[in-house]
């Protein structure tokens, strides 16, 4: 990741944006306004009824900790990547492979000798799910990330260690979940985007295919198409605050577009995905669109 001190000078005045990039700018800012009403408009979201699967033990500092690992059709499933691929991304602290899970509500139970504690319900895909329970690394992967999900989202501090519980899919009742239901808004393919003039040679490196969509108000995510690239070896990414740069040691690609928002280079964070030949970038935004 790079600073946009890094990339050429940044194109502040709309007149040298050109029509094309004015009219991705619209549409970002549309569909930035079109997730947020999602997200606040109640009909856009679906209830849903997890199915058991299996149940962690832990603790807190407050006492014992159950986890009902659940499972739904209605949750959209992660990108499908092999294992090795997956643990490629993970060696690199990359973000570019995200397992959609719901988050249930603390609910208190009574354990198997009668105490109090509390439990949660985290529900993943079904398919996603069937997959896991054939793959240590799935589980524990899954476990982990529900886990600082939880905290995160509670401001609960967990015990690293839990075990699964033998003959007992899940502690108490699981309750009914509401998951958003609106498909996040796709923006815009960016192949003509604006490039400055001084990037363009007549013959040379192809221009990509860009695909790019918000993901949340202040997260940006992009999909780049490199059907010629084997794997990430040599690739360059350069993110700076308005400007995502991208070249190959092949000089088979280049890609040079500005990107009307205020993007957190710092944070921002990508992979390679080998299957589908695509680099991921997750860019968070440093404001949003209003």
């Amino acid at each position: 990741m790079a600073d946009s001190k890094l990339l050429v000078p940044e194109l502040n005045d709309a007149e040298t944006m050109g029509a094309e990039t004015s009219r991705f700018e619209e549409l970002l800012l549309q569909a930035s306004k079109e997730l947020q009403q999602a997200q606040t408009s109640g009909p856009e979201s679906t209830q849903i009824q997890p199915q058991p699967g299996f149940c962690i033990k832990t603790n807190s500092a407050e006492g014992k900790v159950f986890i009902n690992i659940c499972h739904s059709p209605s949750i959209p499933p992660p990108a499908d990547l092999t294992e090795d691929e997956l643990l490629q991304m993970l060696e690199e602290d990359q973000a570019g492979f995200r397992i959609p899970m719901s988050l249930g509500e603390p609910h208190a139970e009574l354990d198997a000798k009668g105490q109090g504690c509390s439990a949660y319900d985290v529900a993943v895909n079904s398919d996603f799910f069937r997959r896991m329970q054939n793959s240590d690394f799935l589980r524990e992967l899954v476990i982990t990330i529900a886990r600082e999900g939880l905290e995160d989202k509670y401001g609960l501090q967990l015990n690293p260690e839990w075990r699964i519980l033998k003959n007992r899919p899940f502690l108490g009742s699981i309750s009914q979940q509401n998951i958003r239901s609106q498909q996040r808004p796709r923006i815009q393919e960016l192949g003509n985007l604006y490039t400055p003039s001084a990037q363009r040679p007549e013959a040379g490196p192809e221009k990509p295919h860009l695909s790019l969509w918000l993901e949340a108000p202040d997260l940006l995510l992009a999909e780049i198409d490199l059907p010629k690239l084997d794997g990430a070896l040599g690739l360059s990414l350069e993110v700076g605050e308005n400007r995502l740069v991208m070249g190959d040691p092949q000089q088979l690609y280049h890609l040079d577009t500005y990107i009307p928002l205020r993007i957190n280079c710092d944070e921002s964070k990508a992979a390679f995905h080998q299957k589908r030949k695509q680099l991921m970038v997750a860019m968070p935004l440093l404001s949003v669109p209003s």
